[in-house]
């Protein structure tokens, strides 16, 4: 994308729209990547000429936002989605403006650290509860993996991608749940898959806020591994105490350069009980 600053900016100087776009947003997947153009006035048919000869041109997909999220829409009716890879078989599919993680190698190896702490035991069925699931980055390498997931995130598009990679890999022990888990939590399962019995493993990878609630009723329940990702320290600090008061013992804990080039990371925590 840094090769195309410059052919971008002759780009909008060539439209009606040169000073109307105030905002490029850019999603990249394995397979493309896409731009997001801002207009605060609609294109001429002049201007649309211009945006497809630069698509052809530099092998980019452009959408056009007139107004809110809702009102992203692929330049010419067209909307095949990206993806990217977890591992060598499996990738997921997401559009344009969905959350995903920024740097796709250093995600396949966080997966796969991830995946190690939750220490998944061989030859048997167990139950994960993923928090803060997004489109499934952690909740479908975990059932790949054999275990019974149940992912929970607040974005309803977000749930509906993830209900659609898990089809396309036929992972059928793989639930989804849209929930605010920063509401009302009364209908999340945080407990357990049933009444009477606890989750074997929880996941949880919250924004930069943390997750200090849903660390509050993790605290009081019986699950005896979590493993908490965050992109917030401070957050991951104050929400690591609520979960030590709550008899969890800090095993492991690391950190990952998630974000080259800028003063943020990636922290991974591993909490046992006892």
């Amino acid at each position: 994308m840094g090769d195309l600053l410059r052919p971008l900016g002759e780009l909008f100087d060539a439209t009606s729209l040169a000073r109307r776009i105030p905002q490029v947003e850019v999603a990249v997947g394995d397979d493309a990547t896409a731009l997001i153009l801002r207009v605060l006035d609609p294109p001429t048919p002049g201007d649309l000429a211009h945006f497809r000869d630069f698509e052809r041109d530099h092998g980019v997909r452009i959408y056009l936002q007139s107004g809110g999220p809702e009102t992203v829409a692929p330049l010419d009716g067209a909307d095949p989605s990206l993806s990217y890879a977890v591992d060598d078989e499996l990738n997921l599919r997401f559009a344009p403006q969905d959350f995903v993680q920024v740097h796709g190698p250093q995600n396949k190896r966080m997966i796969a650290q991830a995946l190690a702490w939750l220490a998944l035991p061989a030859g048997q069925t167990v139950s994960v509860l993923d928090l803060f699931c997004g489109l499934g980055n952690f909740t479908l390498p975990l059932a790949r993996a054999g275990a019974r997931v149940h992912g929970v995130e607040g974005d309803a598009g977000l749930v509906e991608r993830g209900r659609a990679n898990a089809a396309r890999h036929a992972l059928t022990q793989v639930t989804f749940d849209a929930a605010d888990l920063y509401g009302d939590l009364t209908g999340v399962p945080l407990e357990g898959p049933e009444p009477g019995r606890a989750w074997d493993r929880v996941l949880l990878d919250p924004p930069r806020s943390g997750a200090l609630t849903v660390a509050e009723r993790l605290a009081a329940g019986p699950c005896p591994r979590v493993v908490y990702v965050a992109c917030g320290p401070e957050a991951l600090a104050r929400d690591a105490a609520v979960l030590e008061q709550g008899g969890y013992r800090l095993a492991l804990a690391g950190v990952m350069d998630l974000f080259p080039q800028t003063g943020h990371y990636e922290s991974m925590a591993l909490f046992v009980r006892g």
